[in-house]
């Protein structure tokens, strides 16, 4: 089958929808099916205000049209919200091609932590944008509540998996630094809630890895955190696998693929009891969450980092994989309506 992933988030953005992204796709080469990506690398691009990091595509719509066409694709999967996601939507009703979206951010969260804009209103311009799809993929239980509470439709799941093979138990002596070393993962931005966690008064070492618009100002408030910057490959893996505790204070993510990337290296999770972490962790004895974050801290560094690991190793990306492919909704060739999920 020949797919397009459409998607205003993209390398060198480093963060879970990227990481997922990139992991579906090459799973599905390896199955033999064709993947084209239409991401922000191939156009021109400005930085998103208040977060220079992000690049967004400038009047991308004749070039996504073209490349669309160009392509022939079987099935057209649209990731993002953004102005590529805007382009290939506005292409797919034109020519009344059939697509698929993914619920992967709490943006309306995101925009009212910066400017207080309503949730209303821009759940309302969501709601419209997913709701021209045939479905939307969506990580988790909770998340799926929450949509469908909002009018939201069509809503099947698409569950997220985690490199084994490279997030694993490390030497943690890699760092020296005062134990325990409680960790954080992700962008360092105001939609993370990352200074709940850096106001804990909890012994030890706080780490922060990971960069974005808020680290020059977090850093400067607290300087006896450790920041580290981004990270990726075998030296991400051995920041989280160095940690004693991973604490994810976000209270807006629909997943939260550091979680499993933590406990794949051992590490146990402190978190807030909100979507994602419920959902991820639960009841499992692998994390602690509760609204007291520093207790939840404390107690998680109690919990056999094996039980961690072991949990992790059930979260697998063939069946994230599977589930992609049996979401999409394929409208040329032979397999067009078998190949569609019910």
């Amino acid at each position: 089958m020949r797919v397009i992933i459409v998607s205003d988030a993209w390398f060198p953005q480093v963060n879970g929808v990227v990481r997922s992204l990139d992991t579906v796709r090459r799973g599905l080469i390896e199955r033999g099916h064709t993947v084209e990506m239409i991401s922000p690398d191939r156009f021109r691009t400005i930085p998103c205000p208040t977060y220079p990091e992000i690049r967004l595509a400038v009047l991308p719509g004749a070039r996504t049209s073209s490349l669309i066409e160009t392509f022939q694709p079987d099935a057209i999967h649209i990731a993002t919200e953004g102005p590529l996601g805007q382009a290939a939507r506005k292409h797919c009703l034109r020519r009344g091609y059939p697509f698929t979206t993914a619920f992967h951010t709490r943006f309306p969260e995101y925009i009212h932590a910066r400017c207080r804009l309503p949730l209303a209103w821009t759940y309302a311009h969501l709601r419209k944008f997913h709701g021209a799809g045939k479905r939307i993929m969506v990580a988790t239980q909770t998340i799926e509540d929450d949509l469908t509470a909002r009018g939201f439709k069509n809503i099947v799941r698409w569950t997220r998996g985690v490199d084994t093979t490279l997030f694993h138990p490390r030497d943690k002596s890699f760092l020296d630094v005062r134990r325990p070393l409680s960790a954080f993962v992700g962008r360092v931005a105001v939609e993370k809630n990352i200074e709940a966690f850096l106001k804990l008064d909890i012994p030890g070492t706080k780490m922060v890895v990971g960069d974005g618009p808020a680290r020059q100002h977090l850093e400067a408030k607290y300087p006896d955190t450790l920041f580290t910057g981004a990270r990726e490959g075998e030296d991400l893996a051995k920041h989280f696998a160095a940690a004693d505790v991973f604490v994810f204070p976000s209270r807006t993510d629909t997943f939260g693929l550091v979680l499993l990337e933590a406990m794949a290296s051992g590490v146990p999770v402190a978190a807030y009891p909100v979507p994602g972490p419920l959902d991820v962790i639960g009841d499992e004895p692998v994390g602690v969450l509760g609204e007291d974050l520093a207790n939840a801290v404390m107690r998680a560094l109690e919990i056999d980092p094996k039980r961690c690991r072991a949990y992790a190793e059930t979260y697998s990306w063939d069946r994230s994989i599977d589930q992609f492919l049996a979401n999409l909704y394929p409208f040329r060739g032979a397999d067009a309506v078998d190949g569609a999920a019910a």
